[in-house]
Order: structure tokens, then sequence, then C-alpha cells
């Protein structure tokens, strides 16, 4: 609860909210990195998970590889990141899927090779920002391909006035989310209890 009010407060402090309900944190969290607070959120993640067999984290490039290898630190598991363009240096054997960008308002055919992912996984998907969710279902698409068991998703901030994570949850799949953001204009934010 401590580091969840402390994420809020930074979010309060240091969080810029942009035209398109957009909420730039990269003065901690995604371009500019405080290792401390990313630490403490890949402690906080590894608590939260810690009884569910996770063998392997799952990202998306790039924003989320710094709260995943957090969480991979501390769970001591390795941290596989879904790359957005297929390169040369990748296996024929891909997991793919496609998934919508709010923030870029692009669709991306994301990539893992299949060497990294297996039915031998237990995998927990870890974001850094959970809108209306597609991101997430693009990675449970790909941990589904791979017929690796889902263990859930750890996000660091979730908007949850877009529905996202509440749709996942209907779903019957486990979302934990460091920090809810319930309402959000250009002068205010406020985050859910």
């Amino acid at each position: 609860m401590v580091l969840i009010r402390a994420l809020e407060d930074r979010i309060l402090a240091e969080g810029k909210v942009l035209p398109g309900e957009i909420l730039k944190v990269g003065d901690f969290l995604n371009q500019q990195i405080d290792p401390e607070l990313l630490m403490e959120m890949g402690e906080e993640i590894a608590s939260l998970y810690k009884d569910a067999g996770v063998t392997k984290i799952l990202t998306i490039e790039s924003s989320g590889i710094a709260v995943a290898f957090a969480a991979g630190c501390k769970m001591n598991v390795p941290v596989v990141f879904a790359k957005k363009h297929a390169s040369i240096n990748l296996s024929d054997d891909v997991l793919t899927s496609k998934v919508y960008s709010y923030t870029h308002q692009k669709t991306y055919d994301i990539v893992v090779s299949s060497d990294y992912v297996s039915k031998d996984d237990t995998v927990l998907i870890v974001d850094d920002f959970l809108a209306k969710g597609n991101a997430l279902k693009g990675l449970i698409e790909i941990t589904d391909k791979a017929g690796a068991k889902l263990a859930g998703a750890a996000i660091a901030i979730e908007k949850g006035f877009q529905g996202g994570g509440d749709e996942l949850r209907r779903q019957g799949i486990r979302v934990e989310s460091l920090a809810i953001i319930e309402s959000m204009s250009d002068d205010s934010l406020t985050f859910r209890s």
C-alpha cells in the first residue's frame, strides 16, 4: 500500500495529461527511469504473484520492458518482450498477434520467437500502462498460441476509465494494477480506491 501511494503521488506531481487522454510519465517511468521506484514496483509485482508459479514474464517493447525487468529481477525469472516489427534475427517459428496502440494510433504485428515461450511456461504479462487492453489481449493471444498457462497481468498504471482492465477481469483474467486512474482531465486525476 505504501508503494501504491508513492506511485500515485509521483503521478500527481510529475505526470502530465496530454490531449486524447494520454498521461505522460516520462520523468520517472518511460523515457527517464527512476531505478529505485522501478525496483519497488518489481518487488510489489513479485509479492502479488509469488504463489502463481510464474516461469516467464512477457511484455511488449519498449516502455513495458523496464517494469518487466524489475519484476523479473525480483521473481528471478526470464523476461521476454514482443517486438513490434519482425527482424532478421528472429527464427522462422514465431508467435504473432496484431495490437492496436492507442497512444500511437497504429496497428502493430507483434512477434515473439517460439523459442522463448512454450507450453511448459506459466506466463505473467507485465506492462507500464493499461488503457483499452489491446496490448494485453495481443500478449494473451501469444501466450495461448504457445500453449502456455497465463498467471495474469501486472500493470504499473491502469486508466480504469477506459475499461480495458475491467473487461479482462470480467473474462476471468487476473489483472493487478499498482495505480488505477478512475478519471482524468486536463487539470485533475482521481484514483480508484
